[in-house]
């Protein structure tokens, strides 16, 4: 079970995984994965997790000792009253700081980007250009899609003006990070919303149907058949995510289904990654229980991560 959890653990440090689109659309506040968490499947979203979504990615270059020398000092790092043992709490916390870390990294890569007169500030005519400035001057008919390039600037016009608080048409470091993270801000979470029903939601008519659900999830192919887990998911839009049972999906309903804010999901790794690693059942992790699960961790890693913008940094030294 160590085995098995260190790859989740390994992925708190360093996590990402191919996720089902079904999981994609859940907003919760800095993902610790892109993974689905289904241990059936494998444990990317527990390893990258436990190390951090650009961290898991190194994991597979390294030997066995230099392995275990990197978790080794990741153990002590979360350790932080070194005691020796690693405790849920400890866990919790350093959880918490990969995710910090990994939204901080994310948008002073972007800012340097986008603040293209280093001012200190990124205005929504600077990101316009640097983001669309050559398919404006054509107004986008090179582009095969023309429709949906003009989509994503209304989109990202309308996301950047909620970010931008005081209504200057211009972002502050804290405004921006809203801008790219939108989950983890209160007055982003209609944006959120709004986002992913204008996606998932075909005909335009404001609400979700059961098929509009299910298709943004799968579509067979070649007269592939249902795998279970969409009759599952079938069941869940019908018994739970339709919660006035009038066949839809409404805003309110899809804020709960992608919001589901009163969760703590990073405790909830945290327990998780405790309970399949710790084999002695003490309730903490010991160094050589962790150490006992590297070559599961390593293993976990040789799987292709695709673009590695999706790894979360969690477990870094």
């Amino acid at each position: 079970m160590l085995l098995q959890s260190l790859p989740s653990l390994i992925l708190i440090l360093g996590v990402v995984v191919a996720v089902p689109a079904k999981e994609k659309r859940v907003h919760r506040h800095s993902d610790l994965s892109d993974h689905a968490h289904d241990d059936s499947t494998g444990f990317h979203y527990d390893h990258e997790a436990f190390l951090g979504k650009e961290e898991a990615k190194t994991f597979d270059q390294l030997t066995p000792e230099e392995s275990k020398d990197k978790l080794g000092k990741i153990v002590d790092r979360i350790d932080t009253d070194k005691d020796g043992f690693v405790s849920h709490g400890e866990l919790h916390q350093w959880i918490k700081h990969r995710q910090r870390r990994y939204i901080e990294e994310n948008v002073l890569k972007h800012w340097k980007e986008y603040d293209q007169n280093k001012d200190g500030k990124i205005g929504w005519e600077e990101y316009k250009n640097t983001t669309y400035g050559y398919y404006l001057d054509e107004e986008f008919d090179d582009v095969d899609d023309k429709a949906s390039y003009k989509a994503m600037l209304t989109r990202d016009e309308r996301r950047f003006r909620t970010a931008d608080r005081d209504g200057d048409g211009i972002a502050t470091k804290d405004e921006f990070t809203a801008f790219l993270h939108p989950e983890e801000y209160d007055h982003m979470k209609a944006v959120v919303i709004q986002e992913t029903v204008e996606d998932i939601d075909k005909n335009g008519d404001g609400k979700i149907t059961l098929d509009e659900y299910i298709g943004d999830m799968f579509t067979p192919e070649n007269g592939e058949s249902e795998p279970d887990w969409v009759l599952t998911e079938k069941k869940h839009f019908t018994e739970i995510r339709d919660t006035n049972k009038d066949g839809f999906l409404d805003n309110h309903e899809v804020a709960q289904w992608i919001l589901p804010g009163e969760i703590d999901h990073t405790d909830n790794e945290a327990k998780h990654l405790i309970h399949e690693t710790d084999t002695d059942k003490d309730g903490r992790l010991s160094l050589s229980e962790v150490m006992d699960k590297v070559d599961f961790l390593k293993s976990s890693t040789l799987t292709d991560y695709g673009d590695g913008e999706t790894y979360l940094t969690v477990f870094t030294v």
